[in-house]
């Protein structure tokens, strides 16, 4: 069984794991840097919240999310989130999990809105999540992502009120 539970800093570690995978792919996350324990803490700790998938059997996070406002002051009711899934668990449904967990918290915490700025267009995985759990696609920004290699991808923003 799986759980979703705000993160504690005895996480942090493998957080760490899960995000910088992401982020050495090259292919999903817009930053370029690796965390390190001290940038993770100081991450992970100022978003609105920070939620982690957890085996209950095992104690092994399987992955995370991040929820944020997406901008500030008039457009602070708009939310933006992050998903990461360790590689290895990718295919057990838990990126759905964390989605519906974070519509959920989004909506607890005062969001009316959640948008995903950049879902870059190969990711076919995210975007039938997406469109499975009734966000809307607002069209598409095309080579609005570097990918690792060197190319240019395009990204397909989302929305769903909450």
């Amino acid at each position: 069984m799986i759980t979703i539970r705000e993160y504690k800093q005895s996480d942090i570690e493998q957080m760490i794991e899960i995000w910088n995978e992401i982020v050495d792919g090259g292919i999903a996350f817009p930053q370029m840097d690796k965390l390190s324990i001290p940038a993770a803490s100081q991450f992970f700790g100022e978003q609105s919240f920070t939620g982690v998938a957890l085996h209950d059997e095992t104690g092994e996070i399987l992955g995370l999310y991040i929820l944020h406002p997406n901008n500030i002051g008039r457009c602070g009711h708009i939310s933006n989130a992050s998903y990461a899934v360790k590689s290895d668990a990718r295919g057990l449904r838990i990126g759905e999990k964390l989605v519906v967990h974070s519509l959920e918290k989004a909506k607890e915490l005062g969001f009316r809105i959640l948008q995903f700025n950049a879902v870059v267009k190969t990711n076919a995985a995210a975007i039938r999540l997406y469109e499975k759990l009734g966000f809307v696609k607002l069209g598409i920004i095309p080579a609005g992502f570097l990918m690792k290699d060197g190319t240019y991808e395009d990204i397909v923003p989302f929305y769903r009120t909450l």
